[in-house]
Parts: structure tokens; sequence; C-alpha cells
């Protein structure tokens, strides 16, 4: 190694002075270890050129960083030594501009050991550009040799994309085989609960309404109602209010209006109906919660105090608001219905053009953009499970329509066009997810997670975050189911006696009773059942039933 010294080189060499430095054994080992050589490891010889290999220069400054950081404390506490510098110096080999030349000198300061590798690396990265820049050979080449160079050693795709690794790869089958059932299963489960809420609606709580009464009926005495009983006399006295107010709405005169103006295209209003129709049934829900919270303390607060004033005029105030919103709901639902008849009965068939635009526009507003976990979990409940109930009691609505106003055959072309909505449902679901779980890097698990979620739910087990419930009312649903239904069941009542309609009436409410009963039993045991199999087998093993 070569020693810079400011005094010429004299006959005899000094003496050695005595010093701190000189007295550590094993410093003067590795002192000895640094004598040039072809084997150092933490010296390069002034004479090395890296020309032809700029990665080799980075792999020397990285071996003197971490021989560095290996050396004891003792020995690195002595910074009023010089350790090691690295110097760079640039030079010329042959024709090549910038070649690197490393070279150690005892001097300086060795913390500057990584300050100086990020420099040169960054100094490679610049040798070689100028190396590229100055190559002037392309001007020397014909076409022909050009396209043949390109042909035999380029390839034109990689100097666009990047090799790929395994986690690529996962990700790739992920967003097409692994995410899109599971979505899809979450959001068919999601489906039957709403579906298993709604039929408690039209069948539990009349049922309880009626043991109230005959209770009170037949001992005579009145009993302050728990809060169970105050939720359901609010829940029946909304929905008779609803369906009160929407038996006032004349259907055909809406339908003629949407189909016979020309300014706003159905799809338009359709969209502007679904947008008031999820932040209806966001206010809702809150009002509701509001709702059963002043029940549950009217039914707790003594009598005859101040207090049970105060809840008293606390629950009639949610209960008007409650009922309020609720019909406008049910209002809005009721139009986005005639809506969606008028596109599936148009002369020219609207309804493809509905569905391609309320989709993707769905498709557009969610993808490209960042979510959390939580925000997804929401998403599958709000935007799809709830989305699809609502599109199931609007093709309701129109069978009811086709049963009473068309003629001729219809009935293929109906199921026809059902299909084709819950077809592109599905798709657009399914994508739509596949996409926002890649975008954001949540893997298919999350969806088997958001299902347990769900299961426990359904199971009545309190869950840590109540924002992962889903949140469903069914009044405006069944405001609208019931306003539908009824001239159906009209329309086939005999033209007899007074007395004679109001049998059949109780002959086809009991009728219909009984077959809601019957489902709500069924789709309710089968929820439980997949519900408590499903949590057992994730308690067991320690991880989701469809994990890969």
């Amino acid at each position: 190694m070569r020693h810079r010294s400011a005094a010429p080189l004299a006959a005899e060499p000094p003496q050695p002075q005595p010093s701190l430095f000189n007295s550590l054994p094993h410093r003067k080992k590795k002192r000895k270890r640094r004598v040039p050589g072809p084997a150092t490891s933490t010296s390069v010889s002034s004479e090395t050129s890296f020309a032809n290999d700029p990665d080799q220069l980075k792999n020397r400054i990285h071996d003197a960083a971490v021989e560095f950081e290996q050396e004891p404390k003792g020995e690195q506490s002595i910074s009023s030594y010089p350790l090691l510098e690295l110097r760079q110096r640039s030079v010329k080999v042959g024709e090549s501009l910038g070649n690197s030349v490393v070279t150690a000198v005892d001097a300086g300061d060795a913390k500057e050991v990584c300050s100086i590798a990020a420099a040169t690396s960054e100094t490679a990265e610049s040798l070689e550009l100028k190396r590229v820049l100055e190559d002037d050979s392309i001007s020397n080449k014909s076409p022909m040799s050009y396209l043949f160079e390109r042909v035999y050693y380029g390839n034109s795709v990689w100097s666009t994309t990047t090799i790929g690794d395994e986690k690529g790869r996962e990700r790739v089958y992920d967003t097409i085989f692994r995410l899109p059932w599971r979505c899809e299963l979450l959001i068919d489960v999601g489906f039957f609960v709403c579906f298993n809420s709604f039929l408690s609606l039209l069948t539990v709580m009349p049922t309880r309404m009626l043991m109230v009464v005959w209770r009170l009926l037949k001992t005579r005495k009145f009993k302050r109602p728990s809060t169970v009983e105050f939720s359901d006399f609010s829940c029946f006295l909304i929905l008779a209010c609803g369906v009160t107010v929407l038996q006032q709405i004349d259907i055909s005169l809406i339908y003629h209006m949407i189909r016979g103006q020309a300014t706003i295209k159905l799809y338009v209003i359709y969209n502007v109906l679904e947008i008031f129709d999820k932040l209806c049934q966001n206010f809702i829900g809150d009002v509701l919660q509001m709702l059963f919270h002043s029940a549950e303390e009217l039914a707790r607060c003594p009598p005859e105090t101040q207090s049970m004033r105060f809840w008293i005029w606390r629950f009639i105030s949610d209960q008007v608001l409650a009922v309020v919103t609720s019909i406008v709901h049910s209002v809005i639902l009721l139009v986005q219905a005639i809506t969606l008849s008028a596109c599936i009965v148009s002369h020219y068939n609207a309804l493809p053009a509905l569905l391609v635009s309320n989709n993707f526009a769905e498709i557009k507003s969610y993808v490209f953009k960042g979510y959390s976990k939580d925000n997804v979990h929401s998403m599958v409940y709000s935007a799809d499970s709830i989305e699809r109930f609502h599109i199931s009691a609007f093709i309701l609505f129109v069978l009811a329509q086709n049963i009473l106003e068309a003629e001729g055959p219809w009935f293929i072309s109906f199921i026809n066009n059902i299909l084709l909505v819950y077809l592109f449902e599905m798709a657009i679901d399914v994508i739509k997810h596949s996409f926002i779980s890649k975008f954001n890097n949540i893997s298919p698990i999350a969806y088997s997670e958001f299902l347990e979620v769900l299961c426990k739910q359904t199971l009545h087990i309190q869950t840590e975050d109540a924002k992962k419930k889903l949140t469903f009312v069914p009044l405006a649903p069944a405001c609208v189911v019931i306003r539908v239904l009824a001239p159906v069941y009209a329309a086939n009542l005999p033209y007899n006696s007074l007395s004679w309609r109001l049998s059949w009436i109780l002959l086809f409410s009991a009728i219909t009773y009984i077959m809601l009963t019957s489902l709500k039993v069924l789709i309710g045991m089968v929820l439980q059942k997949h519900a408590r199999w499903y949590v057992n087998r994730c308690q067991k093993r320690k991880h989701h039933l469809h994990a890969d």
C-alpha cells in the first residue's frame, strides 16, 4: 500500500514512537492483514480498475463498510486515530471514460464509509450513463444491422416491463380465481341475512303484537310494555304509515310521467334514485338506533317521574322522525322500481343501457380509489348485499305489474330480463372487488374473515367493533312489497257481498302468513346451522375454512 508523506524518504526509517495505538497487539495484527495483497478485504490496490465491471466497485465498498461495523466497540471508540478512507479517482483506461479506481490510505474518518458508498453508487450510475451517451456506434450501423441486432439480442417487451416473482403470481391468481367465489359467497350470505330480517318483520313482529293484545284482553290489566314490545309497536306504526301513504300514490301516473318525458334518460333517473336510496338507508339506520334507545330508556325509567315525561317526549319525537324518514325512503324505492319497470317494458328496451351505465359507473366510482380493509367490509354490506335485496324487491314489483297489466306471452321475456339483471350484478360485483383487493393489497382470506364476522352476527355473538355489523332496515322495502302485492290480491277477490270478500281476505292473509312463516323458519334455521358450522371450523383449526 502506498503511503503519502509530507517529508521525503530518509535513508534510515524513523524509530517508531510508543503510542496507545501501537500498544494494542490485536490492532497490530489487523494492520498486518491490511498489507497490500490480492486477498485484502478492506483495501484495494490503487492500480485496480473497475472499467469493465462497475458492480465490483460497489461490492468492495460494501465489504469495507461491513467489516468496519463488525469491529469491536473498543476499537471503534478510538476515533482520534485515523482508520480508513476510501478515495475514488477517475482515470482513463483505453477508450472508456470515467473508470473507477479505489485507493485505500490511512487517513480520514471511518464514519464516512456509508456516505462514500452511496456516492460511489451514484458515480457508477453516472459513469454508465456517460458511456451510453457517448457510444455513437448506432450512427455507423445500417438499418438492417440494427434490426438483426434487435432480433437476436434485444427484447422489446422487457424494455417496458419487469420480470415478476412469486408474489406477483399470487396476486394474479388471487384476482382471477381465489377472490371471486369468496366475494360472491359473502354477498349471497348477506343477502339471505337481509331476507331473513325482512321475513321477521312480516311474521315475527305481527305475532308478538297479537300476543300482547291477547294478553291485554285476557287479563284486562295494563302492564308497561318491555323494550322489545315498544320496538315492535314503533315498527308496526312505521309500516302502517308507510303503506297508507304509498296507497295514495298513483303508480300509473308516475310510470307515464317517467316514460313520457324526454329530458332525462331513464338510466340517469335510476342512478339518481339509487344515490338517494343509499343515503336514506344509512340515515334510517341511525334513526332506528335512536328510537330503540328511547324505547329502552322509557321501559326502564320509574313511573310518574320527571324523567319519564322526558323519555315519553323523546320517544314521540324519535317516532315521528322515523315515520317521516321511512316514508321518504319508501317513496324513493317505489319510484326506482317504477323506473326499472319502464326500462324493461319500453319499446326500445332500455334495460341494457341502464345496466351498462349503472354498473360501469359503479366500477369507476369504487375501483380507482384507496380503501382500507374495514371500508371494503362495509362496502360488501351496503353496496352489494343490501343493493341486491332491493333489486329483488324491484323485480317482485315488475312481476306484479306484469300480472295485472301485461297482455300476451310475457313470462319468457320477463325471465330473460331478470337473468340479465342478476348476471350483470354478479359480474360487476366480482370485478369490482377483485380489483379493489388487487390495488389495495387485500388478500382473499379477508373475505373469509368478513364471512366469519357475519356468521357471528347471525349467532348473536357480540363483536368488538359495531361498525363491522350488517345494518339493514327492512321497513321501506316491506312497505313497497305490501303496496305492490295488495292490488294482485284484490284483483283475485270474488265480486260478492262484503262478508264473503272479508272471508277471502282473511283466507289469503292466512295462506300468505303460513307461507312466509315457513320460509322464515327454513331460512333462519339454515343460516343458524351454517353460521355455527363455519365458526366452529374456524375456531378449531385456527384458520378459515376457505384458506388455500
